[in-house]
């Protein structure tokens, strides 16, 4: 039992100094349990309120595509420059070590191959699971104007439910069809839907022109992905343009793994993000990062 033998009156009370109450940092998440916002807070930086995180999910469908033959090779010493790794559980197990620190973003849905229709995906992931590998989110695809757009949100919807019994967020990530226009009206209407079904952020393409009245539209955070595989100067412009217009960071894939530096590119994409560094300057970085990297592997060799 306690020792109760010399138990002595508090003292320091501060009693003219007014109880803390802090707003949360970031957008849409003041009203969330501690559980949640601890599980942001890990994903996206409480100093600069933004976010990069690393995305090698894609072999849920596409397979072993260029970049992510060798998850354990390729994509593991890149994760200590990330602050965030979305990835399906079978790739987390098998090939990240379990001594990682960074938060994990699970990719929850699927069900479907690019061999058939994308949009028609379930849930493939049980919140018990999600728990189990202590994953900070769960991220779920949505096809807002797809073939299974109904069934897509019905995913979101119980993926949702199950996260707030948890503890868990959710990140929605809009599936823009091949036949579909990446404007700021489609993309408006994707990402407000996500949020109003209650995703705690969202994941979009950045479009030039409007992409401010998406973000701002939008009352959840907003991160853009990288997309298909731009030459290195222009995905950094991409993501200094999308984070000045209001996006809370970049989801990146190929546009990192499929570089001739990884390293280098997502040490680049940092810079823009946290640092609010320049496309250019951020490039110059890239290749200074790259030259000693090569050099490097010149003087082993």
């Amino acid at each position: 039992m306690p020792d109760v033998d010399d138990v002595q009156d508090g003292k320091n009370f501060h009693l003219g100094v007014p109880a803390q109450t802090n707003s949360f940092f970031l957008k849409g998440s003041n009203s969330l349990d501690w559980g949640m916002k601890n599980r942001l807070a890990r994903i996206f930086n409480p100093v600069t309120g933004r976010s990069v995180m690393l995305a090698v999910d894609h072999g849920y469908f596409q397979g072993p595509t260029t970049g992510l033959e060798r998850i354990d090779v390729s994509i593991v010493p890149l994760i200590a420059y990330a602050d965030a790794l979305m990835i399906t559980r079978g790739a987390l197990r098998t090939c990240v070590p379990a001594e990682i620190s960074k938060p994990v973003v699970l990719r929850s849905t699927g069900g479907q191959s690019i061999l058939k229709e994308l949009s028609n995906e379930l849930v493939a992931v049980d919140i018990e699971d999600v728990v189990r590998i202590n994953a900070s989110a769960m991220a779920v695809q949505v096809y807002i104007g797809g073939e299974y757009e109904h069934k897509s949100i019905g995913n979101l919807v119980k993926i949702v439910d199950a996260g707030n019994r948890h503890g868990v967020p959710t990140l929605a990530v809009t599936g823009v069809g091949k036949d579909m226009v990446r404007d700021a009206k489609y993309l408006g209407l994707a990402t407000r839907i996500c949020a109003e079904m209650g995703a705690h952020f969202v994941k979009t393409y950045y479009c030039d022109k409007g992409f401010e009245r998406v973000t701002a539209a939008c009352p959840v955070p907003v991160l853009i992905a990288g997309g298909k595989k731009l030459a290195e100067l222009d995905a950094l412009k991409m993501a200094y343009q999308a984070t000045e217009q209001g996006a809370a960071g970049v989801d990146m894939g190929r546009n990192v793994f499929q570089c001739e530096a990884p390293s280098a590119m997502i040490q680049a994409v940092r810079a823009v993000v946290h640092e609010r560094e320049r496309p250019e300057k951020a490039y110059d970085f890239y290749l200074s990062l790259k030259n000693v990297a090569a050099k490097t592997i010149s003087t082993r060799s």
